[in-house]
């Protein structure tokens, strides 16, 4: 109780301090290092260790002890408890449309999705394009979380989602708007899907319940309960993927989510695929100050004290085995650490090697535009900035290609 009283005494100063100052006076962006030679020292914990000392030697273990005591962890101490759905929740499709993108021909489908079986339910429209051909044979998806309406053949993410390539490899894209879901606002706690589990007289998430993050991933997770449903979908081959903010949803989708065949998480930095003890770029301290709702209340008293953490995001990679991870980093995009994306994928190859599996295939971080695919956890780092291009869709294209065989 002690414990559960100063988290959520922190908490509620926290979004006391943001109501008076929405813009914190730290410039997190001017003051992080980027400089290698200052990376503090550190001991990355170690995910074949378990609780009880003991070192994983084989795949059972992994999946019996090792790998329940990671998902704990990780779900206690930073993403947050969501709930466990027992049964589909309704989904609705609106509208099936044919259409032509690029040339190609493809079918559109509108699915209205509610998030609770609540009267008043957080409900999302999934927007579903399959390529044509999908009418005579099923079709592998990407699930993407997207960051406005309508932005897979419009607005100025057009270009982020490649959609008539995406078709023309033979894949469909769902996608939903990740502001439908859970808010991206700090003093928002009244709106979204976390409200809608909210027990009688709860005001606030508790310290060990879900932020926005798991809220995201957790609802991608509910595309696929309706995937399994559409008769054109092989939802035994689905992608899930996600960029920046959305690219640390992906990972924990993928790591929580067996179905995910392929998990996704593009420039995901810090709290996504980066590894938070080297404090390169953004920090846990950042996130806990700017975005405190991404993660849940026990995550606030990791903000510079990573060393503390019993877990690192190679953990969050790992839960993923042995199914494939395709992790991408951006050569301008240093905020996010480069180097610390690649090195999250890399620390997770002894879990791979359980499985007989290559991780990164990979001992040092690749040229740029060189990417090293021949693991079960691909990367690449490719030349510009921040975002979602079509170097990267081309490369995913060819690892799913791979993966789904």
């Amino acid at each position: 109780m002690r414990k559960f009283s100063i988290v959520l005494l922190l908490l509620m100063s926290m979004v006391t301090a943001f109501a008076q100052n929405p813009n914190p006076k730290k410039d997190y962006i001017k003051l992080a290092n980027y400089d290698e030679s200052k990376i503090p020292n550190y001991t990355l914990p170690d995910v074949m260790v378990c609780n009880d000392g003991t070192r994983v030697t084989s795949k059972n273990e992994w999946e019996k002890k090792r790998r329940p005591e990671v998902l704990a962890m990780l779900t206690e101490y930073m993403y947050g408890k969501m709930p466990v759905v027992k049964k589909r929740l309704p989904a609705t499709v609106t509208t099936t449309e044919n259409v032509t993108i690029g040339g190609i021909s493809a079918v559109r489908k509108l699915i209205d999705m509610s998030l609770s079986t609540k009267a008043n339910a957080t409900h999302v429209e999934v927007q579903l394009y399959l390529p044509a051909g999908s009418l005579q044979k099923k079709t592998p998806v990407f699930v993407g979380m997207c960051f406005g309406k309508n932005e897979v053949v419009t607005g100025r993410q057009k270009d982020t989602w490649q959609l008539e390539r995406i078709l023309s490899h033979g894949y469909g894209l769902a996608t939903f708007c990740y502001t439908d879901v859970a808010p991206d606002k700090i003093l928002d706690v009244v709106t979204g899907v976390q409200t809608d589990y909210y027990q009688p007289g709860q005001r606030y998430p508790m310290p060990d319940e879900w932020g926005s993050i798991a809220a995201w991933a957790w609802t991608a997770s509910r595309v696929v309960d309706y995937l399994e449903t559409d008769k054109q979908v092989d939802a035994s081959r689905v992608a899930v993927i996600g960029h920046s903010r959305l690219g640390k949803a992906a990972l924990w989708a993928g790591a929580t989510d067996k179905r995910f065949a392929l998990t996704i998480p593009v420039n995901s930095g810090c709290c996504g695929a980066a590894l938070s003890n080297r404090k390169i770029g953004e920090t846990v301290e950042c996130v806990n100050d700017h975005f405190p709702y991404w993660f849940n209340g026990n995550f606030l008293q990791f903000g510079n004290r990573e060393q503390r953490m019993p877990f690192d995001q190679h953990f969050a990679v790992a839960l993923c085995a042995p199914r494939a991870v395709y992790i991408a980093s951006a050569s301008e995009d240093n905020w996010a650490d480069q180097r610390g994306e690649f090195l999250g994928g890399w620390h997770a190859n002894p879990v791979y090697a359980l499985y007989g599996m290559k991780g990164v295939a990979a001992d040092q971080l690749p040229a740029i535009d060189q990417p090293v695919t021949a693991g079960q956890v691909a990367y690449h780092i490719r030349t510009g900035r921040h975002a979602v291009l079509a170097f990267d869709w081309e490369h995913f294209l060819i690892y799913a290609d791979k993966v789904f065989k």
